[in-house]
């Protein structure tokens, strides 16, 4: 089987032959798009438990609605990653872009009208969440057929600042749209997808090497196809445990972002301070995915991931020890530094060792397994905080961390990785 590299570079002119980064018009484009459609994902993925929460007190409702939003990371994730590599993915993009537009535009109508129904954000939260699985994953696939080989270390580093940036950005956004009127970030959203949609249809070249599977004529079955991604990811030993390792992690991460927002709204803050305090958190993304290969080119995969997960399980529990809104975010500042450093060790060890065929149905894997379990975060967390004190509840979601880190340090799988030719520095 083909190295990812090889697969991808097969069509392409050598490093050199195009343009830097900076005056590549598709991937600009694609970059640009892209980022407006995370832009409107961060803004709504605020708004939602926002508008539950300061419309009805509930936290059990806001803790639903963010449950919706993260349950398609384990049920659509397969599925997706069968679409991106069996159909055309500029078009499954647009697609899914289009239905943003439709069913966010739905929110701002109900909200405006003043009709807003629990069950109706949950149900638009979960199709929003669904289509932007598949635009992820599709975007990710075609990454490397608008850039060299030498670029795409970079181009990779780039795309994870873009979604820390989008962090930084769109929840505070989020909030401060939510306070000045409470259907504006839903607005907001439609209209980011709506460049997003313009984006993709300005891209000339193709975001794959061959003719899709999808085509008629296919001889595959959509069984075969998804057997061999999942079997490709999971004779992968090292790239399994990690990605269920960072499952684990994200149930305390998800769980803790809702008790920040609980406490802010205990206090008597508004969804603007809400906004603020997740843009801290969004800077201390930034920087990670921005100092990611910094860190790369001076750990081997083992030390990255000890080493990260260390960092979590000493600055998780100290949230339970203060209600200052600024030491908080501080706090979930470092916490999503070393995310950003994780995403792009990742998200360059995938691409590496991928072939371009499955890259859809292994990035769908990969994120099954690593981001499956995250809508239990909101939901465990929502549970905990209306049965127990903050603090005990912030314990008990963070000691997870504590037991992750004495596993990762005794696992044969993360232990044997810096043996392997892969499992040395990425950069």
């Amino acid at each position: 089987m083909t190295s990812s590299v090889a697969a991808g570079s097969a069509a392409r002119p050598e490093p050199g032959a195009e343009p830097p980064l900076r005056r590549n018009r598709d991937f600009l484009l694609l970059w640009a798009g892209a980022g407006f459609a995370v832009l409107g994902a961060r803004i709504t993925a605020i708004a939602y438990p926002l508008l539950i929460l300061w419309h009805t007190g509930s936290i059990t409702g806001a803790g639903l609605v963010s449950t919706a939003a993260l349950l398609p990371m384990l049920l659509v994730q397969l599925p997706a990653g069968l679409l991106v590599d069996r159909w055309d993915r500029r078009r499954l993009m647009i697609v899914a872009d289009a239905g943003c537009v439709l069913v966010t535009a739905t929110v701002a109508v109900a909200v405006w009208a003043g009709a807003v129904w629990v069950w109706h954000l949950v149900a638009v939260a979960f199709v929003q969440s669904s289509l932007a699985i598949v635009h992820q994953l599709a975007e990710r696939s075609a990454v490397r057929h608008l850039v060299t080989p030498g670029q795409l270390p970079t181009a990779l580093s780039q795309n994870e600042a873009r979604q820390r940036g989008a962090m930084l950005l769109g929840r505070p956004a989020g909030g401060a749209l939510f306070e000045l009127v409470r259907w504006a970030p839903f607005l907001a959203t439609t209209l980011a997808h709506l460049v997003s949609l313009v984006s993709l249809l300005l891209i000339r070249r193709p975001f794959q090497s061959t003719a899709p599977a999808g085509v008629p004529g296919a001889a595959r079955t959509l069984r075969a196809d998804l057997v061999e991604g999942i079997g490709w990811v999971w004779r992968r030993r090292f790239l399994r445990t990690v990605m269920i390792f960072i499952a684990i992690s994200n149930i305390p991460f998800e769980g803790l972002a809702l008790a920040v927002m609980y406490v802010v709204k205990q206090d008597g803050g508004s969804s603007t301070v809400v906004g603020l305090l997740a843009g801290v958190s969004g800077v201390g993304g930034l920087l990670g995915a921005l100092g990611g290969t910094w860190w790369l080119r001076r750990l081997d995969l083992r030390a990255v991931v000890v080493g990260g997960l260390a960092g979590w399980a000493l600055v998780m529990p100290a949230m339970a020890f203060t209600r200052d809104v600024w030491a908080l975010g501080v706090l979930f500042a470092a916490m999503s530094y070393i995310g950003g450093v994780f995403n792009v060790a990742g998200g360059i060890y995938l691409v590496r060792i991928t072939p371009d065929a499955l890259m859809g149905r292994v990035g769908a894997v990969a994120t099954l397994l690593g981001s499956g379990t995250n809508f239990l975060g909101p939901l465990l967390a929502g549970y905990l905080l209306a049965a127990l004190p903050v603090a005990t509840a912030v314990l008990a979601l963070s000691g997870v961390m504590v037991v992750l880190v004495a596993v990762a340090l005794v696992s044969p799988a993360v232990r044997s990785v810096v043996d392997t030719p892969e499992g040395r520095r990425l950069s």
